[in-house]
């Protein structure tokens, strides 16, 4: 770096000064990495703190208060169908009966309104003990082969997924291979349920992840078939269940967006499900719900962590504002001593 010499005078007492300075060393990036930038340094008395705390306990709490409030007033009915859906027969042997392609899987359960659902009513489908997280299954895809199609040959991160009779499947990888096959049919009296399978998934997956000329190829070919199949002749953009499952889970119990319902359900409505029980989860104790739930502000679904961790929040901040108020008052220490 060049820097311009600085030039100097000679006071009367026989003192140098700097007429000028270098410009590099005058800028507020010099400064800034110096740090020779004013900084601000409050004092933290202890009314100060003590205001801080009581303001954040008196804000929290109310906010805690009305996010419990709008949890709570969310309708949600959640139903467990893997072991009803069972027939009597195999009901020691769950796993024989969701192998036995010969057993019809279909089944029918009525479920109660308590409460008035507004529409849009939510269809979710539950799965819990399922670990979407574990790390081989979560590599076990290929982003560019959902984007780009057969024109992406290396589909090495899809093990052990990657191919059939010789030939590449399309999407490869566990995940897609485990696709969820369960379906949900509604019906209130003997008048079927409008049941709206759009839009369920993000916009950005599929507009961007998904390649909107890119279709299945060899999927479910080969002698184990993992889950749900894929029409080869709907591209990936457009096969949203795919898309919803494709989005992994970090818990191991999970919900995710089966379809919206557009009509309200009165209070004592009585819905029917029919079920096509598909998915095999008994094989690794998994259990399997249908859950219907009307949304708030929030969002849709019963959700009180958030009303909690805000009443938490202010309850300590109220509690510990008391405290150092009590231990003030006791023990006074004038404002700038040091013990």
């Amino acid at each position: 770096m060049e820097v311009e010499e600085a030039t100097t005078s000679t006071t009367g007492d026989g003192d140098t000064t700097d007429r000028t300075f270098s410009t590099a060393h005058s800028g507020a990036l010099y400064r800034f990495k110096q740090q020779n930038l004013p900084d601000w340094r409050p004092a933290l008395t202890p009314g100060s703190v003590i205001t801080i705390f009581l303001v954040m306990g008196f804000f929290f709490i109310p906010m805690g208060l009305v996010c419990l409030h709008a949890s709570e007033s969310v309708v949600e009915i959640a139903y467990r169908y893997d072991v009803d859906c069972v027939p009597e027969s195999y009901k020691n042997d769950k796993v024989a009966y969701i192998k036995d392609s010969s057993v019809s899987k279909n089944c029918t359960r009525r479920i109660r309104v308590d409460k008035y659902m507004k529409a849009p009513i939510f269809v979710y489908y539950e799965l819990d003990n399922f670990y979407q997280n574990h790390r081989r299954y979560v590599k076990s895809r290929n982003d560019k082969q959902l984007l780009y199609g057969l024109k992406q040959k290396d589909i090495g991160s899809c093990d052990p997924v990657q191919t059939t009779n010789g030939l590449p499947i399309l999407p490869c990888g566990l995940i897609a291979w485990s696709l969820f096959n369960d379906s949900f049919n509604f019906a209130r009296r003997t008048e079927p349920l409008k049941l709206n399978r759009k839009n369920i998934s993000w916009q950005s997956d599929r507009e961007h992840k998904f390649g909107k000329d890119v279709y299945p190829f060899n999927f479910q070919n080969g002698s184990l078939i993992g889950g749900g199949s894929l029409d080869p002749k709907v591209p990936l953009s457009e096969q949203e269940d795919l898309i919803v499952w494709m989005r992994t889970a970090a818990l191991p119990k999970f919900r995710k967006l089966y379809g919206v319902i557009e009509v309200d359900l009165d209070a004592n409505d009585v819905v029917s499900i029919h079920i096509a029980n598909n998915y095999n989860t008994y094989s690794f104790g998994g259990r399997k719900r249908v859950v219907l739930t009307t949304s708030k502000w929030l969002g849709a679904g019963k959700n009180s962590f958030l009303g909690l961790a805000y009443l938490v929040t202010g309850t300590s901040s109220l509690l510990l504002s008391i405290l150092f108020a009590l231990i003030h008052v006791r023990n006074p220490r004038p404002h700038g001593h040091s013990t």
